[in-house]
């Protein structure tokens, strides 16, 4: 599998990581994965409720050193 998009969101406030994390899922080939990088806290709300109502699936969530939060995140196929 080739390896997730990575958009880096930090120091930005929400909604600006969940309207990248949109555009890349846009761009992205059916089945693709997303990696979003965010210091937003809200981000970890606003995240898994935008994925799954774009049809897209939260892999998983990790905490980041810096108080980042990763979300790996897949394009329907």
């Amino acid at each position: 599998m080739a390896e997730p998009i990575l958009v880096d969101a930090r120091g930005h406030r929400c909604p600006v990581p969940t309207l990248r994390l949109r555009r890349a899922l846009e761009a992205a080939e059916p089945g693709s994965q997303v990696r979003l990088i965010s210091d937003d806290p809200l981000a970890r709300i606003d995240v898994p409720h935008f994925s799954a109502s774009a049809g897209a699936t939260v892999i998983s969530i990790t905490d980041e050193p810096g108080g980042a939060i990763s979300f790996l995140v897949s394009k329907a196929p």
